[in-house]
This record gives structure tokens, C-alpha cells and sequence, in this order.
């Protein structure tokens, strides 16, 4: 895909950062749509379709969290990639970003180059998967989909935000198999974005509440695996 191709939702309340962050987006070459709170950024979103949202948190009328979890309520947007942009670094707070069904969070202030260069790299994640023999998964009655981005469990249509399929895909290409969390952390998230140490155990606990508990072993000091 090429970057006059890529849709990009910056979403803060901050006019400076709108302008600066939408100027070196648009500069890269990429289609820059920016919305000023969370009610906005929805209407945009569900309107332009974007590849990648940037969210801030503290906003009014809607905040980016809330904004955020009625964005992954969209089929539409299920591939879109959720970033947060905000000064807040508290733990809780990304936590709770995670639990809303963000991908990454960035903490500002952060240099618009800085800014570009991870924007590159969870625009990476947009490919699909080259590999035809790995689109789709079977596992008992868990179907999923690779290409299309679409999860079936016992008949029943799951839709996922990405990060969290990402890394269900992951864990089930290899049942029974112990996944390192360095390992998680590198095929899915990448090596070109730091995130928190809390990020794999929160999107495993979203996983388990829509999958099933028993599909995911904790290997304490270790990792994950899938589990048949």
C-alpha cells in the first residue's frame, strides 16, 4: 500500500498538535483527517475509514477512551490500528487504554519526527500475511480467518481489535506450544514501539473473556500458550 493510499484520524483537543502532527503527516505523504474530541472523531472515523487513529485521552464531550471503545464496535474498522497520544503515562491509564481495545500507546510531548518514525511502524502492520497456507486456522471449532481479519468460535462471528487477533493467531499457529513474552511482544507488537509490561497479560485476559479461559495457559515466568 502506498502512503498516498494510507488514512490517517489524529484526534486531540489541542489545536498546536493538530496542526504540527497533521503537518509532518501530511508532509510523509499520508491522507490526514484530524477531529477535535472523541463524538467528532467518531463520525470522521466512520465516515473516512482510516488505517490508523491517533487518540488522545483527555478530551472533552468524549474522552479517548470512550471514544475508543466505540470505534472497536464498528465492523468497518476492525483493521484500524488504535493509538493513543497523550501526556498522561500512568499505569492505570494505559491499562485501561488497552482494555478498550487500543494497539499502542505513545506519551507526548514527543518530536514530530519521533512521532513519524512510530507511525511507520504500526502502519507495518498493515500488511497481510504473505504466506496463502497460513490465511486460515482451525482449531476444534475456532476458525480464523488471517486474510480477512475474522474469527468464528463455535458459529459464532468474534470480531477482534487487531492487536488483540494478532496475537491470537500467534498463539494458535502452534497449539501447545510456549510462547516467550519477548517473543509475543516482537511478532506482535515489534521491536520499532516500547510498550508496557502489563500490555500481553491485558490483552490475554480480553482474549479469554471472548474465547475462553481455558484456551489460554499462563507458563508463569515464561509466557502463553494455546491450549486445544
Amino acid at each position: 500500500m502506498k502512503k498516498r493510499d494510507i488514512k490517517i484520524l489524529l484526534v486531540d483537543d489541542e489545536a498546536d498538535i493538530l496542526e504540527i502532527v497533521g503537518y509532518n503527516l501530511s508532509s510523509e505523504g499520508y491522507q490526514v483527517t484530524t477531529a477535535k474530541n472523541g463524538v467528532e472523531a467518531i463520525e470522521k472515523a466512520k465516515k473516512h475509514k482510516p488505517h490508523l487513529i491517533i487518540l488522545d485521552v483527555m478530551m472533552p464531550e468524549m474522552d479517548g477512551i470512550e471514544a475508543c471503545e466505540k470505534l472497536r464496535e464498528i465492523p468497518d474498522l476492525s483493521n484500524t490500528v488504535i493509538t493513543f497520544l497523550t501526556a498522561r503515562g500512568e499505569d492505570y491509564s494505559q491499562v485501561a487504554g488497552f482494555d478498550a481495545g487500543a494497539d499502542d500507546y505513545i506519551t507526548k510531548p514527543i518530536k514530530p519526527k519521533v512521532l513519524v518514525s512510530k507511525v511507520k511502524a504500526l502502519l507495518r502492520r498493515l500488511k497481510e500475511s504473505e504466506n496463502p497456507s497460513d490465511t486460515i486456522i482451525k482449531i476444534g471449532e475456532l476458525i480464523i480467518n488471517r486474510e480477512e481479519y475474522k474469527i468464528t468460535n463455535k458459529g459464532e462471528e468474534i470480531i477482534l481489535p487487531r492487536k488483540e487477533f494478532e496475537l491470537l493467531s500467534l498463539l494458535a499457529t502452534k497449539p501447545g506450544k510456549v510462547f516467550k513474552r519477548e517473543e509475543i511482544l516482537d511478532k506482535v507488537w515489534g521491536n520499532e514501539v516500547v510498550v508496557g509490561g502489563r500490555t500481553i497479560d491485558v490483552h490475554i485476559r480480553k482474549l479469554r473473556e471472548k474465547i475462553g479461559d481455558k484456551s489460554f495457559k499462563t507458563v508463569k515466568g515464561v509466557g502463553y500458550k494455546f491450549v486445544d
